[in-house]
């Protein structure tokens, strides 16, 4: 039974259900039954290959350790190759027919898959949404310092939430903050495009933009 609760009527991904339903008249009543049996249906995408004696399917397709081709033949023979040069049997594509094995240090396999796992993750870059804000009759100095930053963080390939915050009468005259938030769209139209116009919201009028 899947360990995840509730999982009814096959929810989960990883588990279909078939529903038993039976009605029995006890004399007085009907009473009404309800069975739920479950199977699991796993994911193998993301299982490790098998490796040596793990390897069941004979015969396999075999790649050398140096690339080559090796030709099919029984399981146990391309295990006895691997196992004469010091490396391992590793499956490598185990929906083909016959299956492809390849002989391979699987050890240090593993290190280089790992060891590029790690490089990629630190490549990769996280979209942030930064806010700068402003304020209606805003003076050019504060204007320019916040716009700066603005194109700082588009530089550095995030989103900029520009927010018009309003005080008090202020919302009076929503055409003031618009023109500011205009101002700076037009200020960063170089490197960055309007994803989101400029909507009012309570008393703040917010617009996004993003890298071009």
């Amino acid at each position: 039974m899947c360990s995840r609760s509730p999982c009814i009527g096959g929810a989960h991904s990883s588990c279909a259900s078939v529903v038993d339903a039976r009605i029995r008249y006890t004399g007085s009543a009907f009473l009404f039954s309800l069975s739920l049996r479950y199977r699991v249906i796993q994911d193998t995408t993301k299982r490790p290959p098998r490796v040596n004696r793990q390897i069941r399917i004979s015969p396999v397709r075999v790649i050398g350790a140096d690339g080559s081709q090796l030709g099919i033949m029984e399981v146990d023979a391309a295990l006895s190759q691997a196992v004469e040069q010091g490396f391992d049997l590793v499956e490598v594509a185990p929906l083909a027919r016959p299956p492809v094995v390849r002989i391979m240090d699987y050890g240090k396999y593993k290190f280089e898959m790992a060891k590029q796992a790690r490089q990629a993750k630190k490549k990769q870059h996280v979209i942030l949404l930064k806010e700068v804000k402003y304020r209606p009759g805003i003076e050019d100095h504060d204007f320019d310092t916040k716009t700066r930053h603005a194109r700082r963080f588009l530089g550095e390939g995030n989103k900029v939430k520009v927010t018009l915050m309003f005080r008090g009468r202020q919302i009076a005259h929503p055409e003031l903050g618009r023109a500011v938030v205009e101002r700076v769209a037009s200020e960063l139209a170089d490197v960055a495009k309007v994803e989101v116009d400029a909507k009012l919201e309570g008393k703040s009028l917010t617009m996004i933009l993003t890298p071009k």
